[in-house]
C-alpha cells in the first residue's frame, strides 16, 4: 500500500477530511486537472503532426523504392550489353583512345 508508517498515514487521512483543508485540495486538484489539459491538447497536436509526417516518410519510401528499381534496371542492362563489366570496360577504351 504505501511507504508511510502508520501513524503518518492516519494523520494525513485526518488532515484532508479537515473542512479548512478542503478548498486548498480543491485549487490544487484543478490546477493539476488544467495542466492535464494542457498536456493532453500538446499530445494531441503532436499526434496529429507524427500522422503527418508518417503519411509522408511513406512516400519517401515509395520514392526510394522506384529509385531502387530503375538503377537495377539501368545497371542490369549495361551488364548484359557490355559482357559484365560495364562502365570499367568503356573508361578503359576511352583512356586507349586518348593514348593513340
Amino acid at each position: 500500500m504505501s511507504n508511510l508508517p502508520r501513524s503518518q498515514t492516519s494523520s494525513s487521512s485526518r488532515l484532508s477530511t479537515m473542512p479548512s483543508q478542503k478548498p486548498r485540495q480543491l485549487s490544487h486538484l484543478q490546477a493539476q486537472l488544467a495542466q492535464l489539459t494542457a498536456n493532453m491538447a500538446d499530445l494531441e497536436s503532436l499526434m496529429r503532426m507524427t500522422a503527418e509526417q508518417a503519411q509522408d516518410m511513406r512516400g519517401l519510401g515509395g520514392y526510394a523504392g522506384a529509385m531502387f528499381m530503375a538503377s537495377s534496371k539501368v545497371l542490369g542492362e549495361e551488364t548484359v550489353k557490355g559482357g559484365g563489366s560495364g562502365a570499367a570496360s568503356s573508361g578503359a577504351e576511352g583512356a586507349r583512345e586518348q593514348d593513340k
